[in-house]
């Protein structure tokens, strides 16, 4: 029997767990833990979101038991990286899975994420691809061809950036404004040159969930968004009708997880913004994404 391995990725909205022989997927998990809560104004992982997710972190535990793992790699993204008390959520990590969380550096989550996404759409993509990953905290943009050429990750993710500007439920014009200003100041100094894209790959919850949207879904369906060919104008229009939801109208959307629903029209903007950027009319989505990213590199380091 194939060896069984585990990838955990925990960032700063959701933490995942992928559990296989790899490439063959036995297990694929997320919940909505909100480690990052507050951590842009902080600076400090709170108690409740530490709670949170070392009740997911528990039950991930019991799946690894359940599955008989035998190699396991745990990597936390911004939210540990920014926090000022990250040693208690890697001590309550070591003492609940045994072993110790890698706190990627921006670089490093940008190059698996780019593995995990190109390598697993089967049509090739024409070079170079853009691969786009929205988290809570940070967003990784990744240029290259079989390989990344330029990587950056960006301080800005669907939770800090909902967390410093969408207070009003909808968001006011000049609140979605000043969140829109705020991300063009990150792209305008981004290393990577997103208009050179000969085409764009888009993976994370804040994508695949506005996929999922757009393609009209009555529940979250990996098979049907995995490789989703859509359309660049028709995500700006999608983008300012959800802006113009509120919380409750955004959780009636059948697809929608609602632990997603008030930090997703932040998100939404930061990939309307990157869109508009590229130069390209349609983007593909991957349902691979860090964890395939480090899953394979389980396999082949």
């Amino acid at each position: 029997m194939a060896e069984r391995i585990a990838a955990i990725d925990c960032g700063t909205n959701s933490i995942k767990i992928l559990i296989g022989a790899y490439p063959e997927i036995l297990v694929r998990e997320s919940r909505m833990v909100r480690l990052g809560q507050g951590v842009d104004t902080t600076g400090l992982l709170a108690d409740d979101a530490l709670t949170r997710t070392f009740a997911a972190i528990d039950e991930y535990a019991a799946l690894l038991a359940r599955y008989g793992v035998t190699r396991l790699r745990f990597c936390a993204t911004s939210a540990t990286r920014d926090a000022g008390n990250a040693d208690l959520f890697v001590e309550g990590v070591r003492a609940r899975l045994g072993v110790v969380p890698e706190v990627l550096s921006g670089d490093e989550e940008a190059a698996l994420v780019f593995r995990g996404a190109v390598g697993h759409l089967r049509r090739a993509a024409a070079g170079p691809v853009l691969v786009v990953d929205i988290g809570g905290g940070s967003t990784e943009l990744v240029l290259g061809h079989d390989r990344p050429d330029v990587a950056v990750s960006m301080d800005i993710g669907s939770v800090r950036l909902h967390e410093r500007h969408l207070d009003t439920d909808p968001p006011t014009a000049a609140e979605i404004a000043a969140c829109r200003s705020d991300i063009d100041r990150h792209l305008a100094t981004c290393p990577v040159p997103v208009v050179d894209a000969a085409s764009v790959i888009g993976t994370s919850g804040t994508i695949k969930t506005l996929a999922a949207a757009m393609l009209d879904l009555e529940v979250y369906d990996r098979d049907a968004i995995d490789g989703a060919e859509l359309g660049v104008a028709d995500t700006l229009d999608y983008v300012d009708r959800l802006l113009a939801m509120t919380v409750a109208e955004r959780r009636a959307i059948g697809s929608m997880h609602p632990g997603r629903a008030d930090v997703i029209g932040a998100g939404a903007l930061i990939w309307s913004r990157i869109l508009a950027q590229a130069g390209v009319s349609t983007y593909r989505v991957s349902e691979a994404d860090i964890l395939y990213g480090i899953a394979a590199s389980l396999v082949s380091p």
